[in-house]
């Protein structure tokens, strides 16, 4: 079975079509600027350009949205435009797109995906995955159940929350090196483990595919290693939540 996956992030939109029986991406991934700003008009253009990139006539597709989802509704707006906040999203999307649309918080997509795909498959346990973009996304699993919506990167942290300083867009924005970078991770991995008590961190986003430059500045008390689909989680989990 073959659904097409969308993964909408802060600053870019990603899109394949996903082979659901081995979580393969079938195509050229297409990839797209996040419009400024990020309202839902905007966005809806950019996800019917998805569509017609790859001639999508199938009856569903499934998205990956930063922001916490529940019951169809969009709650919260992070990185994206306020117009979105108790946002009737499945309905708004499935009507402009003209089939079945569901939508599902974007870190939750890309956490599902790896606990089926990935490592995180089989685990038992408490597995927190994490998202490095430009913010950072959490999914928590309890023996691989999904405690879906968790935004763990708006713990209050400084003057802010920690994506704010700990997020792969707060490493570029500040120009700050692999190591100062990830002292700031490194504080906010063993706040989780603080409160948390995981069996096993796994990191994903962008930003993982860079792990060798700084997993030697990390040290938590708990087993942390990157998502081995790395930055293609968000559209397998977002074509897997369709189904």
């Amino acid at each position: 079975m073959e659904i097409l996956g969308i993964d909408v992030g802060g600053t870019g939109i990603k899109s394949n079509v996903v082979n659901l029986s081995t979580g393969a991406l079938v195509a050229e991934k297409f990839k797209i600027k996040t419009p400024e700003p990020a309202n839902p008009a905007a966005i809806i253009e950019c996800l019917k350009a998805c569509v017609d990139n790859f001639g999508w006539q199938g009856k569903k597709i499934g998205i990956g949205f930063p922001s916490v989802i529940k019951n169809g509704i969009s709650l919260t707006a992070s990185n994206i435009d306020a117009e979105f906040i108790n946002y009737n999203i499945d309905a708004e999307f499935s009507a402009a797109l003209g089939c079945d649309v569901k939508v599902v918080n974007d870190a939750d997509a890309a956490g599902i995906a790896e606990m089926t795909y990935g490592k995180g498959k089989d685990v038992q346990g408490l597995v927190i995955f994490i998202t490095l973009g430009t913010g950072i996304g959490s999914a928590l699993f309890y023996n691989g159940q999904l405690l879906g919506n968790t935004e763990f990167g708006h713990l209050k942290y400084k003057k802010s929350v920690f994506e704010k300083y700990a997020s792969n867009y707060a490493r570029e924005f500040h120009h700050l090196s692999w190591k100062k970078w990830a002292k700031e991770l490194d504080v906010y991995l063993n706040h989780l483990n603080l409160i948390l008590s995981p069996d096993l961190i796994l990191i994903g986003g962008g930003v993982s595919k860079h792990f060798d430059l700084y997993k030697q500045y990390l040290n938590v008390p708990v087993k942390v290693d990157i998502a081995s689909l790395l930055n293609d989680a968000g559209i397998v989990g977002a074509a897997m939540a369709a189904k």
